[in-house]
């Protein structure tokens, strides 16, 4: 199995994206989806949020209130550095059980959905393909405006804090162009689709797994890149 990182910027459209490859059968590992579930009332992360950020940020139910913390997070970058030195090392732990739950059912390879895929670059070391969902400046903001009731310098102040879409976009071996309409999108994730399920890097991964487990990694991995190459 090989793994595919899905990334994009605030707004740009990835989560259509992503949802298009989940409905075509591609296994999805959302990284929004773990950050949530590691911030939990009593796991490690939320505890040591609420230690650094205060009860505050919390709302009634004792859950964290993910609006405000947003809030403070984007408009001060130490405290968002902070934020993200909590919670990403619990995300990558419960992704990678859920990658070895893949793994183990057989599949091909499983796509990662990670918002700060090349801003942290913890992930990209692992990544046989990266792709990026790309739309326009102007088209970013609107949506953003649109979506989450923002003023423009709202939005703007937003969109800043990540990573800028053309610079993600010439880091990726694969880019999504998402400005137009949706059925546009779509011809180009069935086109992406045919690609991933055509490529044979998985089975290097599998070689080099299957060697290791039997130790005769250094001879089958010599084997297997000579039949690959």
């Amino acid at each position: 199995m090989f793994l595919v990182g899905l990334t994009g910027g605030i707004a740009s459209g990835k989560s259509a994206v992503s949802s298009m490859l989940r409905e075509l059968g591609c296994p999805i590992i959302d990284a929004d989806v773990v950050a949530r579930k590691v911030v939990e009332p009593h796991t490690p992360a939320y505890s040591r949020i609420v230690y650094h950020f205060g009860p505050e940020i919390l709302l009634e139910n004792g859950e964290i209130d993910r609006q405000k913390l947003g809030q403070l997070i984007f408009t001060n970058e130490e405290k968002r550095k902070l934020l993200n030195s909590i919670t990403h090392p619990e995300i990558h732990k419960a992704m990678l059980k859920e990658i070895l739950f893949y793994f183990l059912r057989g599949y091909r390879y499983v796509v990662l959905d990670v918002p700060l895929l090349f801003e942290t670059r913890r992930l990209t070391q692992f990544l046989n393909h990266t792709v990026v969902v790309y739309c326009d400046p102007a088209t970013q903001l609107l949506r953003l405006m649109q979506r989450d009731g923002l003023t423009q310098e709202q939005a703007e102040q937003r969109v800043a804090a990540q990573m800028p879409l053309n610079e993600k976009r010439g880091l990726a071996n694969h880019v999504i162009e998402n400005s137009g309409n949706r059925e546009d999108t779509h011809r180009q994730v069935l086109r992406l689709h045919t690609k991933l399920e055509d490529s044979m890097d998985f089975l290097l991964v599998r070689v080099i797994a299957i060697a290791a487990s039997a130790g005769l990694g250094g001879i089958l991995l010599y084997a297997a890149k000579m039949l690959l190459s």
